[in-house]
């Protein structure tokens, strides 16, 4: 990992993007170089490693896109055709006898010698068995031509592709049986703080569960990480150190939970005094500050600990870092704009990120948007952008970013 930049004069608020590209620069530094040979049907969700090219036309041959009767066109006068041949998909057609017609069926091999099908809708079979046509034809229709979806030596998936159903599909119509794609981003996911308690367990005073670590945990492994809990690390240096020491084989620590400069601040300090710690103070809401730096050469990121902090942190600034990291080229979520459902009278110093919900069209935002509410992220279905300096009245355009794009 490169050195961490270190942080602007006290009190500065990095904006999104600058945070955002420095986190991109640093995956870019470190990527994983590592791929392994999959089954086609264990590539969900994984990135592809290297370019997949195409090694056939598709399709191979002309096929017909209908059920109906394949004709030479240039040689019809109009007259109703005798059925010469059928065929179906799957068959190889035998070329077509001049004067007459194919019955043909959907993706069926089109017979040579024939340059137009028509459907079956517009055609009628008369009593001795010929072919009336009952529409005007052009050469080539409801023909899908050799090559029309791919050819040889075409590229089809480049490499850092993420690979869902549909990508799968399309390998599979290559012929392919498997992909090279890039080993999993192993992750280590850590809370701090004794007031910290996994649920299952009796709360004490002060303390509260820790809901992060099933929201990261669950989250990292749908985006294809191997994740490795390493649990609550407790208020004390030398454990802190000793649990740290145990993930040398890690590609990132990722923590929740505030580092700062207090005397009960042990990750803090052991990153400090065996590795680099760059505080970043963020124009962003929730979630202002932000932990970047590592742990005797193992990347660290820190979110913070309030539920919708992480959540936005995550989503906008580590997500894309993970992607990175595995070669992904498109990291940034989808984000288009629709009409506020709200008005936003008083306009912030940071950019905001509300959650929300579309609701007939417009963008609708949750009662409570304290950092502390994971629920209003239940209620949700995307986040609301509001940029810093800007109010709105109730039909100004904002930008919407859905949830679906950022858990996936």
């Amino acid at each position: 990992m490169k050195p961490v930049a270190k942080p602007g004069k006290t009190g500065a608020l990095m904006p999104v993007e600058v945070a955002l590209a420095r986190l991109l620069e640093m995956a870019e530094a470190a990527p994983i170089v590592e791929h392994e040979h999959l089954p086609l049907a264990q590539v969900q969700g994984r990135v592809l490693s290297e370019d997949l090219f195409s090694t056939l036309d598709l399709p191979p041959w002309p096929n017909s896109a209908m059920d109906g009767y394949a004709l030479n066109l240039g040689q019809w006068n109009g007259q109703p055709l005798s059925v010469s041949q059928k065929v179906f998909a799957g068959q190889s057609p035998q070329p077509l006898k001049p004067g007459t017609c194919a019955r043909i069926f959907t993706g069926a091999p089109v017979p040579a010698g024939a340059d137009c099908v028509e459907m079956q809708e517009n055609a009628e079979v008369e009593a001795d068995g010929k072919v009336r046509f009952l529409e005007p034809m052009k050469a080539g229709q409801n023909i899908r031509p050799q090559g029309q979806e791919t050819t040889v030596g075409e590229l089809i998936l480049p490499a850092g592709t993420r690979l869902g159903p549909i990508e799968q599909g399309l390998a599979a119509s290559l012929g392919c049986a498997g992909l090279k794609v890039v080993r999993r981003v192993r992750v280590a996911v850590v809370s701090t703080g004794d007031e910290l308690v996994e649920p299952g367990q009796a709360l004490g005073p002060g303390q509260i569960y820790n809901s992060n670590r099933v929201l990261l945990c669950s989250w990292l492994q749908r985006l294809g990480c191997e994740v490795i809990d390493a649990g609550i690390l407790p208020d004390d240096l030398a454990t802190t150190r000793a649990r740290l020491g145990e993930l040398q084989d890690v590609d990132l620590i990722l923590s929740t939970g505030g580092v700062s400069v207090g005397e009960a601040d042990f990750l803090g300090i052991a990153l400090r005094e065996e590795g680099e710690l760059a505080l970043w103070k963020l124009a962003i809401k929730p979630g202002k500050p932000l932990t970047v730096g590592h742990f005797r050469c193992v990347p660290v990121i820190g979110l913070p600990g309030n539920p919708a902090s992480t959540l936005v942190t995550f989503a906008l600034l580590a997500r894309p870092y993970l992607l990175r990291r595995q070669g992904v080229r498109e990291v940034e979520p989808l984000k288009f704009t629709v009409p506020a459902g709200f008005a936003w009278p008083v306009a912030g110093n940071r950019r905001e990120y509300l959650r929300g919900r579309l609701e007939q069209g417009r963008a609708t935002v949750y009662r409570n948007q304290s950092s502390g509410v994971l629920r209003s992220a239940v209620w949700a279905d995307g986040l609301v952008e509001v940029v810093e300096g800007r109010t709105l009245s109730e039909g100004d355009e904002v930008a919407f970013i859905p949830l679906s794009d950022l858990l996936g």
